[in-house]
């Protein structure tokens, strides 16, 4: 496959119709949106700047692929990428999380990432270093041993001489047996041998708690950090055996490696200008169309007043440093049941410029979610049970009938979309994952009578269909 960073929008549709059916409008528009971003960075400093992302407004009802498309562009884009739900936020000034907290927190993932790939690749260099800090472990060094110094007796006098050939002899014996243990520790031979490590406590930093009001849960970490600064983590011995130890060392000579000056600036550098939000349920701050005002008509509106600056652009400061958020691209989500776009504040309308319809899932789209994705819950299922040596045979009828029966229980009770079909195809193969361990026989075949008789009964009751589909 191309650079993840040189896809063009086909290239970005066909990978997303690797996981995601139907819904190409919306594929369309994200693919756009991605391969701008690449477009941008070609354009000359001066006039880069001045381009702003095209952010999108994804409409449609629950479960029928809004996240998904969002989670994946993410994940084609290598970008840090946050999924926060919009109606999670408060107005400044109420208790509850502040608008800025998920540009926090996405510093926070873009650091992880960052920091992960660096681990990476010192991998080589760290496995190295901490394998000779294992044989030092499974080797330690005698008090005298490598000085070279020979001690004669005489009558009344103690006379020290410096005697090179006895050191030669001693550091080529010393390095054979170093040699060995390592030939030894390759082949596994030493893995159950035992070695004692010192082991950062997790007492050594007081805990900070902070109780107050929006705007202040970062405080906690950020004091935190400061305290962990002036109070050591204190080290105790831990004992454990040579593979756990070889990881444990790896792990600490990887962190050592890693410049964290340089992860946190690549961290910010990535946050502001490939960094992807996802404000899901954004039409729950929406103020209801011919609603009479109230307090929380008043706080919805808080909410969209305060989300404004940050999808505008502005800086927000995190523990890492400022993060400015004007190229930084927001995808937001809803259903609109009650409200519409509109109802949103002007300001933010024009900051969503790009709006998609995505429609309700039928009957087909069931199918094909069942059968044709690399992730299919088909799939996983057969895979599943085939830890248990049960070869796992669906018909290609029975998938069709757990489609229409997941559509008809979506149109009876509420429509969730793709998600109802994780619950049918619970239910249909409940009998044989509780059984699975005990089988005999090692291929179950799911045929549409099959399917039938576990959710006819419960499907076409609505009061049983509410409760258990």
């Amino acid at each position: 496959m191309k650079g993840i960073n040189s896809l063009t929008p086909k290239e970005t549709v066909a990978e997303l119709d690797r996981y995601i059916i139907g819904q190409n409008d919306a594929k369309r528009s994200v693919a756009i949106a991605l391969r701008n971003r690449w477009r941008r960075q070609q354009v000359e400093p001066p006039l880069r700047e001045e381009i702003a992302p095209k952010n999108i407004i994804m409409i449609g009802p629950t479960g029928v692929g809004k996240t998904e498309i969002a989670r994946r562009l993410a994940h084609l884009a290598q970008s840090p990428f946050l999924k926060v739900e919009a109606s999670k936020f408060t107005e400044v000034g109420y208790v509850g999380r502040d608008v800025e907290s998920m540009i926090r927190d996405l510093t926070q993932l873009a650091v992880n990432m960052v920091t992960k790939e660096a681990e990476e690749g010192v991998q080589g260099k760290a496995a190295a270093m901490a394998e000779e800090r294992l044989l030092d472990l499974l080797l330690p060094r005698s008090p005298g041993q490598g000085t070279g110094m020979s001690t004669s007796l005489g009558a009344n006098v103690i006379s020290l001489g410096y005697d090179a050939g006895a050191d030669k002899q001693e550091a080529s014996r010393s390095q054979t047996t170093r040699e060995r243990f390592r030939e030894m520790l390759h082949r596994g031979e030493l893995d159950d041998r035992m070695v004692e490590l010192a082991v950062s406590s997790a007492g050594g930093t007081p805990v900070v708690e902070v109780f107050s009001a929006s705007g202040m849960e970062d405080m906690q970490s950020s004091l935190q950090d400061a305290f962990s600064k002036f109070f050591p983590k204190k080290k105790q011995p831990k004992k454990m055996k040579v593979p756990e130890a070889l990881e444990f060392l790896k792990r600490e000579e990887a962190e050592r490696l890693v410049d964290t000056e340089s992860v946190v600036e690549k961290a910010i550098r990535r946050t502001e200008q490939s960094g992807i939000i996802f404000l899901d349920e954004i039409d729950k701050i929406a103020s209801r169309g011919g609603s009479s005002s109230g307090a929380p008509e008043v706080s919805r509106e808080g909410v969209q007043r305060d989300l404004l600056p940050i999808v505008e652009g502005t800086t927000v400061t995190t523990k890492y440093g400022p993060v400015k958020t004007d190229h930084i691209l927001f995808i937001a989500s809803g259903a609109f049941h009650v409200c519409k776009p509109s109802d949103l504040v002007p300001e933010l309308q024009g900051r969503f410029p790009i709006r998609v319809n995505l429609h309700a899932l039928g009957e087909e789209e069931f199918f094909r979610i069942l059968t044709e994705p690399r992730s299919a819950l088909i799939k996983q299922y057969t895979a599943l049970l085939a830890t248990e040596d049960i070869q796992l045979v669906f018909e290609d009828s029975a998938i069709r009938e757990m489609a229409r029966i997941a559509v008809q229980v979506n149109q009876k009770t509420e429509d969730i979309g793709a998600r109802r079909l994780h619950t049918v195809i619970e239910r249909v193969l409940d009998e044989v994952s509780f059984d699975a361990s005990d089988r005999e026989d090692l291929v179950f075949t799911v045929t549409a009578e099959y399917v039938r008789r576990q959710l006819t009964e419960i499907s076409e009751n609505e009061d049983l269909s509410r409760y258990i589909l």
